[in-house]
């Protein structure tokens, strides 16, 4: 069963489990990727797997920065409501990698592009991140590679 037909199926049964807050946040998901399909022109073929879990991440991303600017903003209860999403998004998203993990590989790629300077930070983000694919929060890679490149 393909990414999509497994939100949809979760988006049915927490319709009919009464969870409003899963139901919500299944529609909205549900609809991020059907605009995607549009936008892509894959309407009648669909995302792949690997399409949706992106557009999964932007949603995790959009909220992981709501949180923040709520915490800023002096809005705990709207920063918890958008952990709450989070949370229900991630089960759709591949196991996170240990920040020792990320590291491990953020090393391999220096090594192979013969890296040693921080201006070159660009050369090892765009392979990490093709390699860690939905793996581990692109801020976290960011700030792995700067310390490594120090």
């Amino acid at each position: 069963m393909s990414l999509k037909q497994t939100i949809f199926e979760d988006l049915k049964a927490a319709m009919k489990a009464g969870e409003t807050e899963k139901r919500d946040v299944l529609r909205m998901l549900d609809s991020m990727i059907k605009n995607v399909e549009i936008e892509k022109m894959k309407r009648e073929t669909g995302l792949s797997d690997e399409e949706s879990m992106e557009v999964i991440s932007r949603a995790v991303k959009q909220r992981k920065d709501a949180v923040t600017q709520y915490e800023e903003g002096g809005r705990p209860e709207l920063a918890e409501k958008e952990l709450k999403e989070i949370e229900i998004l991630m089960a759709y998203m591949p196991a996170q990698l240990s920040e020792d993990a990320v590291r491990a590989i953020v090393a391999e790629v220096i090594a192979a592009a013969g890296v040693t300077s921080k201006a070159d930070i660009g050369k090892v983000m765009g392979p990490v991140m093709g390699r860690l694919k939905g793996q581990a929060d692109g801020n976290l890679v960011k700030k792995i590679v700067e310390e490594s490149l120090q």
